[in-house]
């Protein structure tokens, strides 16, 4: 024990040891942590193999029970059908497990992240996540609007239009790796609303290598003011959609992330129908924008390759957009009026 040291330096030796005191309940706190930490990997890669071989062993038992289904007599097949519906319920409940498992990366995010684990383990962290995306989308949505109409009636210039698609790509190329993340974490978008974004991405990155000249002129404004339309339909569907899913998961009646999305969902026809003509409109201004450029392709002046590779996608977006819609329409009004046949 060394006798105290007066002054400055006799401060400093006692802070130090305060120091090492408190330094030394760190690393046990930090060996805790780590024999914490190793106990999680075994439970979760527990977890996981358990859980893909009653998976396995649940589509077999599904592929035996779809054949001998029709050899089945009356009472037998209802006790088959309570079968099948006991599977399906048993495979929802294993997505909700594997959403705070972790799980490798699919091909698009492997392609862009590597092998990074990508899972969220805590509720509180999707959903700070979920709506960290829900905002981001919210704010481009509004920056989109402001740049498309300043590029519309304000400049008329190639670099200001360049610097507008380049936040189109950059924007949808984001959406398409937040909303893969999402997926890993348990959201439910699949489908068309997620290859939406791509084909965006595609057509997005060919207006942004479209030259100036004749033929973009002449697309131009209307593509200016599809995209500044397309921006408004967005902000009246993040508000509405965000109010009907905020009512429905308080009721339990959707799971808690489920996000909005470009499109219309069954479980937006709770309240008004209002933004079914406005996504109508948009659908048919992706179609006229096709015709548009299929038209510009013909003519003799038209020398660029990008006229017609903008034709196609939109076009593909017209179709995927309002068959989609239209199946999600017919399958509310008929399981509404077979519902009504029941009571």
């Amino acid at each position: 024990m060394h006798p105290p040291v007066p002054g400055p330096l006799g401060d400093c030796l006692r802070d130090w040891e305060e120091l090492q005191e408190d330094f030394q309940s760190i690393q046990e706190t930090h060996r805790l942590y780590r024999l914490k930490l190793e106990e999680l990997t075994k439970l979760q890669n527990g977890c996981t193999s358990a859980i893909t071989r009653q998976k396995k062993r649940l589509q077999e038992l599904a592929l035996v029970l779809k054949k001998c289904k029709p050899s089945l007599q009356s009472g037998a097949k209802e006790a088959a059908q309570e079968l099948e519906n006991q599977i399906k319920e048993r495979q929802g409940l294993f997505f909700d497990m594997e959403a705070y498992l972790p799980k490798k990366n699919g091909l698009y995010l492997s392609l862009v992240l590597g092998n990074v684990n990508v899972t969220l383990l805590s509720k509180q962290a999707k959903f700070a996540y979920k709506d960290e995306y829900e905002k981001f989308k919210l704010y481009l949505t509004i920056i989109l609007i402001l740049i498309s109409f300043s590029c519309r009636f304000l400049l008329n210039s190639r670099v200001t239009d360049a610097a507008f698609n380049f936040l189109l790509v950059w924007y949808y190329c984001t959406l398409t790796i937040r909303e893969s993340i999402l997926i890993n974490n348990g959201s439910r978008i699949k489908g068309w609303w997620v290859f939406h974004h791509y084909v965006s991405t595609f057509l997005s990155g060919v207006m942004l290598t479209w030259p100036d000249g004749l033929m973009y002129q002449k697309f131009r404004n209307q593509f200016l003011s599809f995209s500044m339309y397309q921006s408004f339909v967005q902000f009246l569907q993040y508000y509405y959609q965000s109010g009907c899913l905020y009512r429905l998961r308080a009721l339990g009646e959707r799971h808690t992330m489920d996000l909005t999305v470009e499109g219309f969902q069954s479980w937006m026809w709770r309240g008004l129908t209002f933004l079914l003509p406005f996504l109508f409109f948009g659908h048919f201004w992706q179609l006229f924008n096709a015709l548009t450029l299929f038209s510009l392709a013909r003519d003799p002046e038209c020398k660029e390759w990008q006229v017609l590779m903008c034709g196609f996608p939109f076009l593909l977006l017209f179709l995927g957009n309002f068959f989609t819609t239209l199946r999600v329409v017919h399958q509310k009004f008929h399981s509404q009026r077979h519902g009504s046949k029941k009571e």
